[in-house]
């Protein structure tokens, strides 16, 4: 028993160092932007967006339930419910569509019009996870962006 005692202790260092929790994933850009449906109510956007995992690790991506803010203002919901795998320190797309609050945007349009930037503030949750294990990370994006109407 007192020689299996160094094999535990190691096995059990390596396990805190491997299992580190997972980093939020950084933000990156925005692509593809399309108008995938128009209704008075809600409109449906789809969009690419790119982030980098800065975790020295593989992850998987399982669920992520966001609320999107446009100048403090809301303006939709964004949730992806799909097992995703992420590689270590890399670049990755995540195909998104985000349902739009007509009433929220008809109510700001001005704003819109006359100013060059918004800002953008996405706050939610993602869930990632290695091996059957998952933990949900919380994020909180802010940052100020051009828009081109015309």
């Amino acid at each position: 028993m007192k020689k299996l005692r160094p094999f535990v202790f190691l096995v059990a260092i390596s396990c805190l160092f491997a299992c580190a929790k997972p980093q939020a994933f950084d933000y990156r850009d925005v692509k593809n932007v399309k108008v995938e449906s128009v209704g008075y109510d809600q409109t449906a956007l789809t969009m690419d967006l790119v982030y980098y995992n800065p975790n020295h690790f593989g992850v998987n991506l399982q669920k992520v339930d966001c609320d999107v803010y446009i100048d403090n203002r809301y303006l939709g919901k964004y949730q992806l419910d799909t097992l995703m795998h992420i590689s270590r320190l890399s670049e990755f797309t995540l195909p998104s569509k985000i349902m739009v609050d007509m009433k929220t945007v008809f109510k700001n349009a001005l704003t819109f019009l006359f100013n060059k930037e918004v800002l953008v503030n996405v706050k939610g949750t993602t869930r990632v996870g290695k091996a059957g294990i998952y933990t949900t990370i919380p994020f909180n994006y802010e940052a100020r962006h051009k828009i081109e109407l015309f």
